[in-house]
């Protein structure tokens, strides 16, 4: 698995809680309604259960809030991940930007530079010739290979001929 940057972990990890919150809120809604229910089919039903059914329907209102404020956070870290990501980018062309322009604006680093363009360049010419030379090597070995068949099957021939003769 790839690594991930603490950005990135930080998203996953407020997704899941995201998730979990949502997931309780459904929950706690379902359980309030319920007693909710009870209490109103309830005969005996007191104000102490009005009250308690009224206390359990304000926390599931507030777990929703949390829920949606979460969410909302989850977005704001990918917006974030996503700028952090551009100035990241920018930041590592200035530095290139830089790096040229120091090499080019002092004579000893731009000749130091064109002399290990030119090495650069050297290596790349030697070893193309040094492919051609081995190809036509290959190429020599195979015709010599052919040829001395030829002139086996040649002498074959007269052989054959001088013993007919």
């Amino acid at each position: 698995m790839a690594t991930q940057t603490s950005s990135q972990r930080q998203a996953a990890g407020q997704r899941a809680a995201a998730t979990r919150k949502r997931n309780a809120t459904k929950r706690s809604a379902s359980a309030t309604k319920a007693a909710a229910r009870r209490t109103r089919s309830s005969a005996g039903a007191t104000a102490q259960d009005a009250r308690r059914t009224t206390r359990h329907a304000t926390r599931t209102a507030g777990r929703g809030v949390d829920a949606a404020t979460t969410r909302l956070q989850v977005i704001g870290r990918q917006a974030q991940r996503a700028l952090l990501i551009q100035l990241g980018a920018a930041a590592t062309l200035q530095d290139n930007v830089r790096r040229t322009a120091r090499t080019y604006t002092s004579l000893d680093l731009v000749t130091r530079e064109f002399n290990r363009l030119e090495r650069r360049g050297e290596r790349a010419l030697s070893r193309g010739r040094r492919g051609i030379k081995r190809d036509a090597r290959q190429a020599q070995r195979a015709v010599e290979r052919q040829w001395d068949e030829v002139r086996s099957d040649a002498e074959g021939v007269v052989k054959q001929i001088r013993r007919v003769a």
